[in-house]
């Protein structure tokens, strides 16, 4: 593999996801930018930047993290070792490991993380619950199946895409979970809670939502499927890592990190 610099790379995720797609009050583009820098062979992803996560880029020899969600938001008045985000900052211009976060760029482009979301379903139309300039982008997806599915049928999907063992679910009310009753699916990667309100659909399916917000939408006849807040997103990173590193001529290595893994556990 042959080096390529940080602007090579740049330009390329802003090709795939340009910053202008992120909401106004998101942190995204390049977050850690070393002094000194050095050319790239070997990028990390991950779906959130901890300590360990860290560690396991400095570990694999990698010259830049792409941290899904940023981990830098509030301004930060110091860089200290007494708190865990400034620690993993001065960490990082040690080593001099890049940083930088997509976040809500990638959940608005076509073919981002709320399309991989969507890729769990028989899709006939999808749309973004709330487009952007570019009707194509935008928050959330709103989805008409091409044939209807029961709740039981949607539950199965959403495991099989995201790998995982369980999720929560709140059938609507005067609903039954083998009834093949869903055409349209509204879905939002994250915490969705203001993106699908007052949008009505079969299926809410996101990462997490409030209790009275999920007892709204089941009184309503929606059901609602909840995965947690990452796991709803972090699935995408493995389908991008083979993307971005054909978009990169196959001069850099792109790997995706095995500490990183949503807080929240069922037990």
């Amino acid at each position: 593999m042959s080096n390529i610099t940080i602007h090579q790379v740049l330009a390329t995720l802003e090709e795939f996801a340009p910053k202008s797609l992120s909401e106004s009050w998101d942190n995204t583009g390049l977050l850690v930018e070393p002094y000194t820098p050095r050319n790239i062979k070997k990028i990390l992803l991950t779906n959130d930047l901890t300590e360990d996560v860290a560690l396991e880029a400095d570990n694999q020899d990698c010259e830049m993290i792409i941290s899904y969600h940023p981990p830098i938001f509030a301004p930060m008045k110091s860089v200290k070792q007494s708190a865990w985000k400034e620690r993993i900052v001065s960490f990082l211009l040690e080593k001099r490991i890049f940083l930088y976060s997509p976040h809500t760029s990638w959940d608005a482009v076509q073919g981002g993380v709320n399309d991989w979301l969507a890729s769990a379903f028989p899709v006939g139309k999808s749309a973004p619950i709330i487009p952007g300039v570019d009707p194509k982008t935008g928050s959330g997806r709103f989805l008409r199946l091409e044939k209807s599915i029961s709740v039981s049928n949607a539950v199965t999907r959403v495991k099989e895409l995201t790998g995982l063992q369980y999720v929560r679910l709140a059938l609507a009310r005067s609903k039954a979970m083998n009834e093949e009753t869903l055409q349209t699916i509204a879905l939002c990667a994250g915490s969705g809670a203001s993106v699908l309100k007052n949008v009505s659909a079969d299926l809410f399916l996101t990462g997490e939502m409030l209790h009275h917000d999920v007892l709204d939408a089941t009184q309503k006849g929606i059901s609602v499927i909840l995965t947690n807040h990452s796991d709803s997103e972090r699935g995408f990173l493995k389908d991008f890592s083979t993307c971005l590193q054909n978009e990169l001529s196959n001069n850099v290595e792109v790997i995706v990190s095995k500490c990183d893994k949503d807080p929240l556990t069922t037990v």
